[in-house]
């Protein structure tokens, strides 16, 4: 990919703040996620329903999830690609503290997202996979106020041996008012080179709920974050 750097890097907002560790539901089964959030719930700060189970069960995990751990944010990966403020409304009437929506979409959806969110009290993550021009796209999605911007690299494209690295360094360094979370493979092994350049959000999925011990797994990420 071409790198387009827009500002010099810092490194992070000149007031920090703590990064969060998203942990990613997406290829287990219900109950089973449940059971897992209950056990590394002192470990991770926002709960992703994600794309695989919302086409499974709909916006059921995200009430349970929302009434079975109060103290924890919900996130809905709906990846909206039209009807923006109808398909927003559904998962924030179900509890979401936060849904996406896709930055390849129309500007007039993500307008949507953003209006239904301020009508719940919620925020609206952009998700820039595959998106081309991301100085531009990112200026955009600011202008429209997304309150997230994130660097997605897909299972598809992870087997083919991209990375989210690139792109969260371009993104980082572009964006002026928007948050930044990361997602696509992250792990243990990995996750210090992603906290060089300090995305407010971290995600984790399959490295959480397909580990040997999730709970271990949860605990190590949750200190390598915390960490200065």
């Amino acid at each position: 990919m071409d790198v387009v750097y827009c500002v010099k890097f810092t490194g992070m907002r000149e007031e920090k703040e703590k990064m969060k560790l998203q942990m990613a539901l997406d290829d287990i089964a219900l109950e089973e996620a449940i059971d897992q959030v209950e056990k590394v719930q002192d470990y991770v700060d926002i709960v992703e329903v994600g794309t695989p189970m919302v086409i499974q069960y709909g916006m059921e995990p995200v009430r349970r999830m929302k009434e079975r751990f109060p103290g924890l944010e919900v996130l809905a990966d709906l990846k909206i690609m039209d009807a923006g403020y109808f398909e927003a409304e559904e998962a924030l009437k179900a509890g979401a503290d936060y849904i996406t929506v896709l930055g390849v979409t129309d500007n007039l959806t993500v307008k949507g997202c953003v209006d239904a969110a301020k009508a719940y009290g919620a925020q609206v993550v952009v998700d820039m996979i595959c998106v081309a021009g991301l100085e531009e796209r990112i200026a955009k999605m600011e202008e429209l106020g997304a309150h997230f911007v994130s660097v997605h690299v897909g299972v598809d494209q992870q087997a083919a041996g991209r990375t989210p690295l690139d792109d969260l360094k371009v993104m980082r360094s572009c964006v002026k008012t928007a948050k930044v979370s990361v997602a696509g493979g992250i792990n243990l092994e990995t996750i210090d080179a992603y906290k060089a350049y300090h995305p407010e959000v971290i995600i984790v999925g399959g490295g959480i709920t397909h580990a040997k011990d999730p709970v271990a797994a949860a605990r190590a990420l949750h200190e390598a974050i915390k960490e200065d």
